[in-house]
Formats: structure tokens, C-alpha cells, sequence
């Protein structure tokens, strides 16, 4: 399909009130993007699109009112970045707490599953159209304590890889970019119910984790490759952390 290339390109971001979506919304504007911001915390995303010259959306992608709304938005979508999601406690699966598990599900997958579903034919449109799922290290490796996060993050892995041979044949590529230990003012915060101490204890004496602006580089590479080329997944994490389990330390 042929589109008007004196337009600039539309990207979509969701989550982007804080964190890695607000660094990526303004990595994808530096590549010349009309982004669309989009979150729950209006004011927050208003201030960012004025920022960037992009538009504010107030989206909750656990409802599909709200999601309707921002396809609406967006007849014609470049790239989408899926990237809300969250993790909230750290039960054993032997206490779990199902209504935070089934939050993380909520938000990580079927969130994922609800936008991406509402803007595939703006993607469509665009006639050259990427998905990037943000995903995590936490789709590779299980840890105790992290079942409820673990699980979600591993079906966004597998929904990444069904969408991408579902959409075989069409102008739409599929990548997923798995961040490890990323250094980010709310997810540890979130994790912990607002326990500073110990959403500071995770990153204690790591000389230097990911911050939410390598990750923003990382999804802007992807999402900017040629067209002919997909990255189906991207694994980034601090040079620290050799896995889940074996973080140096000082």
C-alpha cells in the first residue's frame, strides 16, 4: 500500500506516562515520529506530547472502551510499542495472590493483546507496520518469588512469536525487546507496594544497571531497520547481570 511519505511517521506508545515509555516516546520523536502517547495519567502524557510535538491519549489497556478510543486515534500507525505492564509483589506460588496475578496477566498480556488487536489495521494502513513488545529477561528465567511476573512476561514471549506467524505475508514485523535489570523510578516501587528500602535493595551495590533511556535505544533500533528486516527479539541487560540469579554485586 502506498502512503503519503511527506507525513511523518505515527508511533504509538503505550505506557508512556514514566519509565521506559516516556524514554521511548522521545527516542521515537528524535527519529522524526509523530508519537502518540498514550497512559492513564493524563496530565503526565500531555506535558511529554508538548514536549516532543507528539499527541496525549488517555488509554487504560485493561479496558476496551478506552482502547477503542485510541484506535479511533490512529487510522494509520507506523509502529506500535506495547510496552505498559508492571509487576506488583514478590508472593511464592504456594501463597500467591491471585488478584495481583491475575493484575500482572491483565495488563502484561491481555493489555498487549487488546491494543495490538485494536491497531492492526491502522498497521495495516501504514503498509509497513512494526510491533515491539516489551517484554523481559523475567519470559526467560523463573525465580522464586517472581511466579505471578515470571508467567506473564512468558506469555508476552509467546504471544510476540504467534503474532509473528499469524501475520506472516503482511507488511507488519513482530519483535519483542526482553530487558534484564533496568534502573527505572516506579517498577521496583510498584513491585513493593511503595517500599522505598526495599525497591532500592534490588539495585543495591550494582555498579550500573540499564536505565529506562538504553532500553528507549534499544526499541528505536528495532523499530527503525529496514523494512525487509526483523529483530525478533532483543535480550538487553547491564553487563552485571549475567542472569536472573547472578548479578555482580560491589
Amino acid at each position: 500500500m502506498d502512503t503519503d511519505q511527506t507525513q511523518p511517521r505515527t508511533a504509538v506508545v503505550t505506557g508512556a506516562s514514566s519509565g521506559i515509555g516516556a524514554a521511548t516516546a522521545r527516542a521515537l520523536a528524535a527519529q522524526g515520529f509523530r508519537v502518540v502517547c498514550a497512559a492513564r495519567r493524563s496530565d503526565r502524557i500531555e506535558e511529554l506530547a508538548a514536549e516532543i510535538g507528539g499527541v496525549a491519549v488517555t488509554c487504560d489497556i485493561t479496558d476496551d472502551a478506552s482502547v477503542e478510543a485510541l484506535a479511533a486515534a490512529v487510522p494509520e500507525c507506523h509502529v506500535l510499542v506495547n510496552n505498559a505492564g508492571g509487576a506488583i509483589g514478590t508472593d511464592r506460588v504456594d501463597g500467591a495472590d491471585l488478584d495481583a496475578w491475575r493484575w500482572m496477566y491483565d495488563v502484561n498480556v491481555l493489555g498487549l493483546v487488546r491494543v495490538t488487536r485494536a491497531l492492526l489495521p491502522a498497521l495495516r494502513a501504514s503498509g509497513d507496520g512494526v510491533i515491539v513488545n516489551v517484554g523481559s529477561t523475567a519470559g526467560r528465567w523463573a525465580y522464586e518469588g517472581g511466579g505471578g511476573y515470571t508467567a506473564a512476561k512468558h506469555g508476552v514471549k509467546v504471544v510476540s512469536e504467534t503474532l509473528r506467524l499469524e501475520l506472516n505475508g503482511e507488511p507488519i514485523r513482530v519483535c519483542e525487546v526482553a530487558p534484564g535489570m533496568v534502573r527505572t523510578d516506579e517498577f521496583s516501587l510498584k513491585r513493593f507496594g511503595g517500599d522505598q528500602e526495599k525497591a532500592d535493595a534490588v539495585y543495591a551495590g550494582v555498579e550500573a544497571p540499564l536505565l529506562a533511556e538504553d532500553v528507549a535505544d534499544a526499541i528505536s533500533w528495532v523499530a527503525t531497520r529496514p523494512s525487509h528486516v526483523d529483530i525478533d527479539e532483543l535480550v538487553i541487560k547491564p553487563r552485571a547481570q549475567a542472569a536472573a540469579h547472578k548479578v555482580h554485586r560491589g
